[in-house]
């Protein structure tokens, strides 16, 4: 029994190693999308990842019902959120907003209706990546992995596996059925990023025209004015605190100085002789 449990662990470590080139060989055709939209089916197995990135200028005041409003258009069309959000104006930055999908191929075209409707699309980036290794390769660590749980589990399931061999099996089991989920997760991710298209749209606010650049200026200034004169009042408020205790001991120190020199100097002023008066003129 020991032998032979050796055995199946030995061929299923070798199935392992050499399964990904096996499973290469042993495809079967699947349609593709190689385009933005929908594109023909060919008869290689191929899996595409594509991304689409948007930058889209709207109106200030328009800027938070654009991001709503795409949020919401997602649920009605095979489409995912996979991240969302948006800033407010600050003294620093200008509002802004952002948010990444993911939409099924057959639905992008909606999807894009719609967003040229939020605003001018000032920027449009397309990207696609092959992930036919990767797909491959964990098609192929899934497939020996299933086989070599299915054997260990024949094994433990015969009546003359003695208790020791049960032990072994069943940690080899477990080992195996590991690392199998792992696969099973990671093939679930390649699937996603392939069978649906990933849109990645950011808004911003277009600028004011640049007649009114001058008042816009000095309208923020005015804005800015009291938050600057709060910071030079606390800044001042700072450095009295920080001085207060040095004076509470430098002013003591000064009123002593100044009387000893006081009467250090009347002291000089005794010890020195009278002068005498210069002689009277004669007639």
């Amino acid at each position: 029994m020991n032998r032979r449990l050796t055995a199946i662990v030995f061929v299923g470590a070798f199935a392992l190693s050499s399964g990904c080139s096996k499973k290469a060989a042993q495809s079967t055709p699947q349609s593709y999308f190689v385009s933005a939209f929908a594109g023909p089916a060919t008869d290689a197995r191929r899996f595409i990842a594509i991304s689409h990135k948007l930058q889209i200028v709207a109106a200030e005041s328009q800027l938070q019902k654009s991001w709503e409003s795409v949020s919401n258009f997602c649920s009605t069309i095979h489409c995912e959120i996979l991240n969302s959000s948006i800033t407010s104006r600050t003294r620093d930055s200008q509002p802004s907003a952002s948010i990444t999908l993911r939409v099924a191929p057959e639905d992008l075209p909606k999807l894009m209706e719609h967003l040229e409707k939020q605003g001018t699309i000032v920027q449009h980036t397309t990207e696609s990546e092959d992930k036919a290794t990767a797909v491959v390769d964990t098609e192929a660590r899934i497939k020996n992995l299933t086989g070599f749980r299915d054997n260990l589990r024949a094994m433990l399931a015969k009546p003359s596996a003695t208790v020791k061999d049960s032990v072994d099996i069943q940690q080899q089991l477990t080992e195996v059925q590991s690392n199998l989920d792992s696969e099973t997760a990671q093939r679930k991710i390649l699937a996603n990023e392939t069978e649906k298209v990933a849109v990645v749209i950011s808004f911003r606010i277009e600028r004011t025209a640049d007649g009114g650049g001058g008042f816009n200026v000095i309208g923020d200034a005015l804005r800015e004015s009291g938050s600057v004169l709060a910071e030079s009042i606390a800044q001042l408020i700072t450095v009295v605190v920080a001085v207060i205790p040095w004076l509470i001991v430098i002013l003591p120190l000064l009123w002593l100085l100044r009387k000893r020199w006081r009467k250090y100097r009347k002291s000089r002023r005794a010890d020195q002789p009278p002068t005498n008066p210069p002689p009277a003129a004669v007639l």
